[in-house]
């Protein structure tokens, strides 16, 4: 499990990334703020959400390239989300997302090299954690915890249920501030929770 894990869009890179940003730590090499990790993780968790509803569930672009990337980062994963080669973000999306949030973490931080690697190094392994979630929501597998049974639900009631509800993927707590937590039971099943904007 954890080798099919490893071998789809950029878990090897990002673990790799996460290992890489310990040693440096636990070197000297990069003086680390044990406090923003957690900080910079949460920071994830909070885009993971508004990445989710307002990015990847946007509307169809008119420009071709641009409707390409929204399939291959999200609308084809609700049309076959089994599939793990839709399943995780590609490293060509990690890349430039992960330099996005080290520009804003230098400018909160005003170029404080130390909180900005410890910033992103909790970011990467929010997102690292995402990908777990996700992909033990979508295979084969039952958790071993209560709440991660509970959560792989919550996110599959967003596959098969309704789309316009339960963007969190490791959490609902952005999805009740949002306003997009609803029982599940007072939501009748959407006609286009597989195939997004028909």
């Amino acid at each position: 499990m954890l080798i099919d894990f490893l071998k789809h869009g950029s878990n090897a890179a990002l673990t790799a990334a996460i290992v890489a940003a310990c040693a440096a730590a636990l070197s000297g090499f990069a003086p680390v703020v044990l406090w923003a990790i957690p900080l910079g993780a949460l920071c994830f968790f909070a885009s993971e959400y508004t990445t989710h509803r307002f990015l990847f569930h946007a509307k169809p672009s008119k420009v071709p390239f641009v409707l390409r990337l929204q399939h291959r980062l999200h609308y084809d994963h609700h049309v076959e989300p089994g599939r793990l080669d839709l399943l995780f973000l590609p490293l060509w999306f990690v890349v430039p997302a992960t330099l996005g949030f080290a520009a804003v973490y230098a400018l909160a931080t005003r170029g404080d090299a130390s909180l900005v690697f410890s910033l992103v190094t909790g970011s990467l392994c929010g997102l690292l954690y995402y990908e777990w979630v996700h992909y033990v929501a979508h295979v084969a597998f039952a958790p071993v915890t209560p709440y991660g049974r509970w959560i792989k639900k919550y996110h599959l009631w967003h596959h098969f249920k309704s789309e316009r509800h339960w963007f969190g993927v490791t959490n609902p707590l952005v999805d009740v501030a949002g306003r997009t937590y609803v029982r599940v039971e007072d939501v009748a099943k959407s006609p286009s929770v597989r195939i997004l904007h028909p």
